[in-house]
């Protein structure tokens, strides 16, 4: 069995402008209008000529909200999904044309993925004959069956693209019941979904990762990546040792050093590091807190784990603790937040 587990430090939550420009065309193709999507965004001032290379979080959390109060269309996560193809993707999906064969396409989605989405989070192993890509957690600004049913649809939409394989399908777990709209599931993603899971996964047969490209090309690949590793940078980069110590926290996920540890990862003596924090008013423990509040909620939003294994995770002994430690952290029980209330 071979695994890889994709965490790198989080960057600031940004959504490409690509995506953001496919939806508000996808949108106007309806005929709805362009201000009513930008109400309440930094855009509707300054229209799609304000738009920079991403958008806010924020932001495309709001056109997301608009886009669902104006089509009134539940599966509007899985259309847009569709519409993201390998032009969306811009200097990522130029770099996955550039690959050998699909093993090579995911190495580099693997390693590069938060240029796409930020805040997602990816496990991908090889178990026997099958590859799983897991997802540990997906995007908090809207609904986990958006996230899912965007990122589902767009890596599928993505992969058809790529191999030349109109018909491809693969085994989809999604970790909530069975919406409404299912049938939109099965049309858009094929008849393998099953619903309310333990975990988000997409599992293919190994074998499809020797699957050949015909746009093969190592010195564009080589051109292509190194570009992809500078904007990753470029994303990840923040001055505050807050930022710095939770972009760590949050890679190490599920370990949570102590201060003192944490300050030598951060080439910092115990002492400079706390005085550091206190400059800019804050503390390791509430950091490491919201951290933990963090994993904690993705936990109880794209899982079924039983909450004495959401407690352990995060670092507790027993449920009634993490409960309650929950609870102070966010204003919100666990069960609160697992059923979305």
């Amino acid at each position: 069995m071979g695994s890889f587990v994709a965490k790198w430090g989080m960057p600031k939550a940004t959504t490409p402008a690509q995506y953001v420009l496919i939806l508000i065309d996808m949108i106007e193709e309806q005929g709805y209008s362009r201000h009513a999507l930008l109400e309440g965004t930094s855009l509707q001032d300054t229209g799609i000529s304000g738009i920079g290379a991403r958008v806010g979080e924020q932001d495309f959390s709001r056109l997301v909200e608009n886009a669902f109060g104006l089509t009134r269309d539940p599966a509007l996560g899985l259309k847009l999904g569709l519409r993201l193809n390998l032009s969306a993707h811009a200097v990522l999906g130029q770099a996955f044309m550039t690959c050998r064969d699909l093993r090579q396409v995911m190495e580099l989605f693997l390693k590069y993925y938060h240029l796409l989405s930020p805040e997602l989070y990816l496990e991908f192993e090889t178990i026997g004959e099958r590859c799983i890509l897991t997802t540990v957690s997906t995007p908090q600004q809207n609904s986990v069956e958006f996230a899912y049913e965007l990122m589902y649809a767009a890596i599928l939409n993505t992969l058809r693209g790529l191999l030349n394989l109109d018909d491809l399908q693969f085994h989809l777990e999604v970790p909530y019941p069975r919406p409404a709209h299912a049938d939109d599931y099965f049309t858009i993603l094929g008849d393998d979904v099953l619903f309310d899971c333990v975990r988000g996964r997409i599992s293919f047969p190994r074998d499809l990762l020797d699957t050949p490209l015909p746009s093969s090309n190592t010195a564009l690949r080589a051109l292509y990546e190194s570009e992809c590793a500078r904007l990753l940078a470029d994303l990840e980069e923040e001055d505050s040792v807050a930022e710095q110590t939770l972009r760590l926290l949050r890679k190490l996920e599920g370990q949570y050093p102590q201060m003192p540890t944490i300050a030598r990862m951060l080439n910092f003596s115990p002492r400079t590091y706390r005085r550091r924090l206190e400059q800019e008013e804050q503390s390791f423990q509430a950091l490491l807190d919201k951290v933990r509040a963090e994993h904690a909620t993705r936990y109880l939003q794209n899982t079924r784990l039983p909450l004495s294994s959401i407690a352990y995770m995060v670092g507790f002994n027993d449920a009634s603790n993490f409960r309650r430690a929950y609870t102070k952290w966010t204003g919100h029980s666990p069960a609160e937040v697992r059923s979305g209330h």
